[in-house]
């Protein structure tokens, strides 16, 4: 398990640079033996060094690219692949380590392409208003998959939500309401983003 600072979603990329001893040691693990590992966000604490406390829902990252550093430190491209929960945490040996379940996923039917439509529409009209205001953000003239499901997935990676947001939408099982939530969230941060930018 990697307990990050940052929401994994399925579908999404996420790119690392690992440097911590017992991060280095779970790469080699993974790529000795499946090239996968739990990401879960962390509720109070940081990054480095242990003794934070964790969200119980995460996802499997799995390792595309994975280049070795001189020094020992790796660079990794990674992909989320599917939820997970955490059933049990077990002693740090020497990396965080869970017994985890794969949570089931049922899949956003082809009929809510319209709600795709309208949930990118006002996450464009965010990221938008982001670059406006000058801060660093992904280019609202991002490409979705066709498969509406992953598209809805892009989408929440996509917003500029904070990282409670973004597990409040990886925790929700229904894909529809999911959507539906993602979609009233890019509509506040799109909304708050304007009163920033009228504001000056």
């Amino acid at each position: 398990m990697f307990p990050l600072g940052t929401v994994l979603f399925p579908h999404a990329v996420l790119p690392l640079h690992v440097f911590e001893e017992r991060y280095r040691a779970l790469v080699d693990d993974c790529l000795r033996a499946g090239h996968e590992f739990g990401v879960v966000l962390i509720e109070r604490g940081v990054e480095v060094g242990g003794g934070d406390t964790r969200f119980s829902v995460g996802t499997v990252a799995r390792i595309t690219e994975a280049a070795p550093m001189p020094d020992g430190r790796w660079v990794l491209l990674t992909v989320g692949a599917r939820r997970i929960r955490v059933a049990t945490w077990l002693p740090d040996d020497p990396y965080p380590v869970a017994l985890v379940e794969d949570l089931l996923e049922p899949r956003l039917p082809d009929v809510a392409l319209r709600a795709v439509e309208d949930a990118a529409a006002v996450v464009r009209r965010a990221l938008s208003l982001q670059a406006e205001l000058g801060e660093p953000t992904p280019s609202a003239r991002f490409t979705l998959a066709d498969d509406v499901h992953v598209a809805a997935w892009q989408l929440a990676a996509l917003a500029p939500l904070n990282p409670v947001d973004q597990q409040r939408l990886l925790e929700i099982e229904d894909p529809e309401e999911r959507l539906a939530a993602l979609t009233q969230l890019a509509v506040d941060a799109g909304d708050l983003l304007a009163y920033r930018l009228s504001a000056g």
